[in-house]
């Protein structure tokens, strides 16, 4: 959700420079073509570039959440320590490589689903404002999130293995692993529900917040929070650092909203590689075992001040990265 928190940010911010008009049709489209895998490019890059940054601290989260019977009776710093001293530096971005693949694709169907319902809930169905932000915003990471879940399901059995216990070898044994043994192609969307639960306000909250803060503050205090913006003088933005902090804090309110959702996605994803996974197969049992057997605070919020500490590097990187792709791409 990290990264959909950053993809969120940036689509928010601001919509994509108008493209100068050519001669003929063609060439038009061609720079419009131009201009959507150019910005498929900086996106996917941003997004590895924050994911890898912050991979060992989603490695130690799916371990926590999950309660590995190697590091369940650890904290964060504890297991970020024991990790390297049991399965060596690399395997704290054990499964970053399946991270990257699919943050690629998915940030590109995110930044173009976010502008497609944009227009179609402002065009068609006539809402503006917040709203039609939140939910262009929760639509956009729902149909993401469909559309790369097999990644994110092999991404996070690569991230919960332990050195000398492996199931899988790799990413491709990992996807004709699950898809021989556990159902086929719906075995790769085990857990999906609560993550469409999960993202759905995660997205909307997100992005409500972020809206909100932005416009409070350039509104009580534009010299201070804000600047011309580089391609329109005329229009008042957020200082970098500004916008770095209400992207922060906007992730870690939708975080702590849907965090039971993620900890739920996670266990079902998860699968035959928990001992307790016949009394985890729904989402409402799944609620009931963690609730049952770890309480709120040790089962359904484990590992959340983990992702309070991965928020502010995650969005730092990403924001960063981008306006530096922007740039090299040609996109301002």
């Amino acid at each position: 959700m990290a990264a959909a928190a950053a993809a969120a940010a940036l689509a928010a911010a601001d919509p994509p420079p108008a493209m100068p008009q050519a001669a003929g049709a063609g060439g038009s489209a061609t720079r419009r073509d131009f201009y959507w895998l150019r910005s498929f490019l900086a996106g996917g890059i941003a997004g590895c570039c924050a994911k890898t940054t912050v991979a060992p601290l989603d490695r130690v989260k799916v371990l926590l959440q999950a309660h590995n019977h190697h590091y369940k009776h650890l904290g964060v710093f504890s297991t970020l320590r024991a990790v390297p001293q049991k399965e060596g530096y690399l395997g704290l971005y054990k499964g970053n490589g399946a991270m990257m693949i699919r943050i690629f694709p998915y940030g590109a169907i995110q930044f173009m689903a976010f502008e497609h319902y944009k227009m179609f809930i402002t065009t068609k169905l006539g809402i503006s404002g917040h709203v039609h932000r939140l939910m262009a915003g929760s639509m956009a990471g729902m149909t993401a999130v469909i559309c790369t879940y097999p990644l994110d399901m092999v991404r996070v059995r690569l991230a919960f293995q332990v050195k000398g216990e492996h199931t899988y070898t790799g990413i491709i044994h990992a996807f004709k692993t699950i898809y021989a043994k556990e159902g086929g192609f719906l075995g790769f969307y085990r857990g999906l529900m609560p993550t469409i639960l999960g993202m759905a306000p995660y997205a909307g909250v997100s992005f409500f917040t972020f809206g909100t803060l932005k416009s409070v503050g350039l509104s009580h205090a534009p010299t201070l929070l804000g600047r011309p913006s580089s391609d329109n003088p005329n229009v008042l933005v957020l200082k970098t650092h500004i916008n770095l902090l209400c992207g922060g804090v906007a992730g870690a309110i939708a975080q702590t909203i849907s965090y039971p959702f993620d900890v739920t996605r996670r266990r079902m994803q998860l699968g035959t590689v928990l001992p307790e996974f016949e009394k985890c197969l729904t989402m409402r049992e799944t609620l009931k075992y963690v609730y049952g057997h770890h309480g709120i605070r040790k089962g359904l919020y484990r590992g959340l001040s983990l992702n309070y500490i991965r928020c502010i590097p995650s969005q730092a990187v990403a924001f960063t990265t981008y306006e530096l792709m922007k740039q090299f791409f040609h996109l301002n």
